[in-house]
């Protein structure tokens, strides 16, 4: 229980192990068309569910294989449509 000593020992040790954690085995960021395609195994969507959000299914094959870099209009509807993080998707690490 919280307020307790013991609970105060769960909570310290905790907040250790996510320190160490953090440190020793970082989480980077995916690669924003892995998460594209996360987002649409998770959602149960098609390829072509990403039409509205890209464009032409050509230029959502275009971006999905990587030959076309997206855009800042697509990063807008991307995160906005399927909810991925605009940093993601813009391909910041942390």
């Amino acid at each position: 229980n919280l307020g307790t000593p013991e609970g105060d020992r769960l909570d310290v040790l905790a907040t250790l192990i996510e320190a160490y954690e953090a440190t020793r085995y970082p989480v980077e960021a995916p690669d924003p068309i892995s998460a594209i395609e996360l987002a649409l195994e998770q959602k149960g969507l098609s390829v072509s569910d990403l039409v509205p959000l890209i464009g032409s299914i050509e230029l959502v094959e275009q971006v999905l294989s990587k030959k076309r870099a997206l855009t800042l209009a697509m990063i807008r509807r991307l995160h906005e449509g399927l909810g991925i993080p605009a940093e993601v998707l813009i391909g910041v690490r942390r």
